[in-house]
């Protein structure tokens, strides 16, 4: 009997909102929203946004005038849609039209030198060719006079313009290191605190109680980023430092490592001793790890599993990178194409220049359908396949190959395998990897296409969240994931909104692809398929089932304890509706268990048989038969 890996809670952050609850989601769909979910997302992002606050009692604006609902989502609603989703950099990244540079000079100094004055204490050791000390120059400051004779190249503090001006960025005025002690750490892993905090919130029980039901190792966390934390508190501050006349940090180089959105969730906010993976596959990494967690509690290594990525890439040096390469949508190319607002530059499908950069952490908790009903958690979802395959042979490392037909064929059979050919055919969505480039557009439309046809698909629904909140990299498929948790349980599809039309190079004939949202409710959904593409012939693909599929398979396992579920699941559902309420008004606490609860040497009780760690309610067997009896 398989184990199927249930979702228990979701949370995160990216630039439509917080991933809880579906608030994200909501804000892709605003336009079709009805009053009182409209006026919701409204208020929970103008709280988290700091355009409002809650006192207790009632929303106060900045000068501490009383607003009901209707008054906060009346009021705030434009500057809402303002401060969220792509939009122009802002300064809290770097301002694209004076990014800070240096420029190189050369001086060839007239007869006799170029002669000035400095502390000796800043004289290069040692000297450049051609610089002398005057002896008579030093004076009682300690300053001494330098003449430079011959060609001086130097290198001045200077600005320059960047042509890429839009990026995914989380909501205006939100801080995901507000709430705790976030010194000195670079905005990706307090990303990853807020995001993993906020999936913990989602659980609906304490953590203490699902630790109370494992062993140590039975819980897994399996979580990374693609370009490491460049911020200037990671690997950007230590590889600027010596150039820029300081010296690194003993922080930088250990909070750069692309394993620390899985470590620091571990150290700071699960207190996990259990199994740890960071698995790399540049854009589709998410998914990389979402496989890793699948595989494992299929086959029982373990019976929870959170999973997730988190990425803070808006940095000069790595928007220059993808711009160098001609990936991202600039001011010019935008331009060309008759449209520069900034915030329609991602334009899956459509008549696109280029892919516009993102930030996300995105978290997701996996249980094993036994323990998840054994504990009354809430089941929101279902994911019983991913697959991943490379591209063989290529000519660019950065080109698309045939492995995607690989994944995604593989995932589509396995979809067919639980739902059957009719609801294969016309109650699933493609989530697909959009990227917003001109080859992605072709490529990606081209497998989606002819494997309809294989399948005998019609009219697929093709939904491509970065139109919305740009491209988080190994973050990338946590943002599809979580829209497609949204959109099965909510059964509005959120359209690419941000084009005109879709391009004629896209290969489109069994796909439905739509410029406004696609309502549907009375036709319903049941699975999504999450489709994640990366460089480096990164592919991967998932089979998410709805919340309401993986009740009724569930339902027929459990018979007559379902019932008793049911009744159970009630306490988890009212604990988490208390945090969504106390979230959308903006009163999210971080978890940040710094040197919190640790455990002692002395606390760890050993046998020969087992080990017990204080905190878990099953200790460690040690006892196993031995899987090569037969060359023993």
């Amino acid at each position: 009997m398989a184990t199927l890996p249930v979702i228990v809670g979701y949370g995160g952050f990216n630039p439509a909102g917080r991933s809880s609850f579906d608030q994200a989601y909501r804000r892709m769909i605003l336009e079709s929203l009805g009053t009182a979910d409209r006026q919701r997302t409204v208020a929970g992002l103008a709280c988290a946004m700091g355009l409002v606050r809650w006192d207790g009692a009632g929303y106060l604006d900045p000068a501490g005038v009383a607003l009901d609902l209707a008054g906060v989502a009346e009021r705030c609603a434009g500057a809402v849609v303002d401060g969220t989703l792509i939009r122009r950099i802002e300064a809290q990244h770097f301002d694209p039209d004076a990014v800070p540079c240096h420029r190189p000079l050369t001086l060839d100094p007239a007869d006799g030198g170029l002669r000035f004055r400095l502390p000796r204490k800043q004289l290069p050791d040692p000297l450049p060719s051609g610089w002398t000390l005057d002896p008579l120059g030093s004076d009682a400051d300690d300053a001494v006079v330098v003449v430079a004779q011959g060609l001086q190249s130097w290198r001045l503090p200077a600005t320059q313009v960047q042509g890429v001006k839009a990026a995914g960025q989380l909501p205006r005025g939100f801080d995901p290191g507000a709430g705790y002690n976030s010194r000195f750490q670079p905005r990706g892993l307090q990303m990853a605190v807020a995001g993993a905090s906020d999936a913990i919130h989602s659980l609906g029980v304490p953590w203490e109680r699902v630790c109370a039901a494992v062993s140590p190792d039975e819980i897994g966390t399996y979580a990374s980023c693609a370009m490491g934390q460049l911020s200037e508190e990671g690997l950007g501050g230590m590889l600027r430092a010596a150039l820029l006349g300081g010296r690194a940090t003993a922080k930088q180089l250990p909070l750069g490592l692309n394993s620390m959105p899985a470590d620091f969730v571990n150290a700071y906010v699960l207190g996990s001793l259990g199994h740890t993976e960071a698995i790399t596959g540049a854009c589709a990494s998410f998914l990389y790890n979402l496989h890793a967690a699948v595989r494992d509690i299929r086959r029982g290594a373990r019976r929870v599993a959170l999973v997730g990525a988190s990425e803070a890439p808006i940095t000069p040096e790595i928007v220059e990178g993808f711009a160098n390469m001609s990936a991202l949508a600039t001011e010019e190319a935008m331009a060309r194409l008759g449209d520069p607002d900034p915030r329609r530059y991602s334009r899956p499908f459509g008549h696109n220049a280029g892919f516009v950069i993102g930030e996300a952490a995105q978290y997701v908790f996996l249980m094993d359908d036994a323990l998840a009903v054994e504990l009354g958690l809430d089941i929101h979802g279902a994911v019983p396949e991913v697959c991943i395959d490379a591209d063989g042979v290529k000519k660019s490392i950065s080109g698309p190959g045939p492995g995607n037909y690989l994944c995604l064929g593989k995932t589509v059979a396995a979809a067919r395998a639980i739902l059957g050919e009719a609801r294969l055919r016309r109650h699933t969505a493609i989530f697909a990897h959009g990227s917003s480039t001109p080859q992605n557009r072709v490529t990606e439309s081209l497998i989606f296409d002819r494997i309809a046809e294989a399948f005998g698909i019609a009219d697929w629904p093709v939904c491509a969240v970065k139109a919305y909140v740009g491209h988080s990299l190994a973050a990338a498929s946590g943002d599809q994931l979580v829209a497609a948790l949204g959109a099965l349980r909510h059964g509005w599809l959120p359209g690419i909104k941000t084009m005109d039309a879709v391009a004629p190079d896209v290969h489109g004939q069994r796909l439905q692809i739509s410029l406004t949202d696609i309502d549907l409710r009375e036709r319903g959904l049941d699975a999504a398929l999450i489709n994640a593409k990366g460089f480096g012939g990164n592919n991967a693909s998932g089979l998410l089932l709805s919340g309401q599929v993986a009740e009724a398979m569930l339902a027929r396992r459990y018979g007559r304890r379902w019932t008793g579920y049911l009744a159970q699941r009630e306490a988890a559902r009212a604990a988490a509706a208390d945090y969504a309420q106390q979230a959308d008004r903006g009163q999210f606490a971080p978890i940040y268990r710094f040197g919190e609860g640790g455990i002692d040497d002395a606390q760890v009780q050993l046998s020969a048989d087992a080990i017990q760690v204080p905190g878990f309610g099953r200790p460690i067997a040690l006892t196993r038969d031995n899987p090569y009896a037969d060359m023993c």
